[in-house]
């Protein structure tokens, strides 16, 4: 008898969440945007390349998007916390909408008459150059409204819900598009997004408008983004979170590289290089699904640093395999840990940070989301060209390893967080 009360006591709390009506609609809205925007970019990459045939110009679709959304981010944390993050999210939407709209027209044969290649190419950048502007705002809009939808005492498990939800979507979009594209051509895939776009704008219109938590409208920009700095420089177990983010995803890039491993290396063709290139998506969603339903009690901020840590040895092992069981085990086994991390890291970033400044300090962790994402296919691709493709992933594990070696010295107060 006591098993199953302890039983129904977890899968209730596993849901504590999604029992919030205003929470339920978020999840809908984080799952059909970010299908969405997974799939513009599957499609968009597609076309880029059939176009120009060069792999170079897939590297500019990401610095397009990537520069705006970096360099906008402190000056969106600040508006952030000044607005309506309800409204402001709509607003994002529909510009999102708006913009994908245009790349449709630009996918359509008519265009490409009037336009040419080069010109098709231009217009893809600057609508992708337009998206990255939007994300530089929904983005952290999407993280600091949480805070907004369910009570502080629920927030970690919300935290997951919508770290789940992410994950689940961003893979679903990747896959589906590719799958549209080949058997509906342009014109579906652009349908099926545009109307999950719309289901997301509905979504967000049935919220209630949120209160503006920071009224201070005397301070100026500059000051204001550097309050936002300040606050996470000066909170070390928000600091080192986000520090063990960006340099394990910079020295721990190793996704970016196997396209080679797959093909020169392994010689398993286009079938063996699918499920390397999901592995690290289903051991991520198998331990955010096991989280929600087990969720971290004691010793989160050194059960982080072991995971990072766990990373890292995962990419060594990846690195130095020459079998494809070990090689995808590797992997999966880097997913799983990479989604334990995420979670203690979100929910120590929606823990530490105070209502008046989730703004900015969203903003600033899609800083160190964003560089490192970037920046780490970049170290990789370098990497490999100086020192050999398996030597650069080894490296870049190592490096990883060391980074949490620093942080457990450098920053006590992360490694003996709890919550």
């Amino acid at each position: 008898m006591t098993g199953n009360m302890e039983e129904k006591n977890r899968k209730a709390k596993a849901f504590e969440a999604v029992n919030n009506s205003e929470f339920r609609l978020y999840i809908i809205m984080r799952f059909f945007f970010i299908m969405a925007l997974r799939m513009v970019g599957t499609v968009v990459g597609w076309k880029i390349y059939i176009l120009t045939r060069n792999p170079l110009a897939l590297g500019l679709i990401g610095l397009s998007e990537v520069i705006p959304a970096v360099s906008l981010a402190l000056y969106a944390g600040h508006v952030i916390d000044k607005s309506d993050k309800r409204k402001m999210l709509l607003k994002c939407i529909c510009f999102y909408l708006l913009c994908v709209i245009g790349l449709f027209v630009v996918h359509l044969e008519i265009t490409e008459l009037y336009a040419g290649k080069k010109g098709i190419e231009l217009l893809i950048y600057f609508f992708i150059f337009c998206t990255g502007v939007i994300r530089a705002f929904s983005g952290p809009i999407s993280h600091s409204i949480i805070a907004q939808l369910v009570p502080k005492t629920i927030l970690p498990n919300a935290v997951t819900w919508s770290s789940g939800t992410w994950l689940i979507a961003s893979v679903i979009g990747h896959a589906t598009a590719g799958f549209l594209i080949a058997h509906g051509g342009y014109t579906v895939t652009f349908s099926v997004i545009i109307t999950y776009i719309l289901i997301a704008v509905v979504c967000i219109a049935f919220i209630r408008p949120k209160p503006i938590v920071n009224l201070n409208n005397q301070q100026k920009i500059w000051e204001s983004m550097k309050e936002g700095l300040r606050h996470v420089f000066k909170t070390k177990e928000l600091l080192g979170a986000l520090s063990l983010d960006l340099f394990a995803v910079l020295f721990g890039g190793a996704v970016a590289l196997i396209p080679v491993f797959a093909a020169d290396i392994l010689k398993v063709g286009a079938i063996g290089f699918g499920w390397l290139n999901a592995a690290a998506d289903i051991g991520s969603i198998s331990s955010i699904a096991l989280l929600t339903f087990f969720p971290l009690q004691r010793k989160q901020g050194q059960i982080l640093l072991f995971a990072v840590a766990g990373f890292g040895i995962s990419i060594i092992l990846f690195g130095l395999s020459e079998f494809f069981w070990l090689s995808f085990a590797a992997l999966v086994m880097s997913g799983i840990l990479d989604g334990i991390s995420v979670v203690v890291r979100s929910t120590i970033l929606q823990l530490k940070t105070p209502d008046s400044m989730r703004g900015r300090v969203s903003s600033i962790n899609s800083m160190f989301i964003n560089s490192s994402n970037e920046l780490g296919q970049f170290e990789s691709g370098v990497a490999a060209k100086l020192v050999g493709v398996v030597p650069s992933v080894v490296l870049g594990g190592c490096m990883t390893v060391l980074v949490v070696i620093v942080t457990w010295l450098k920053a006590p107060s992360l490694r003996k967080l709890e919550y």
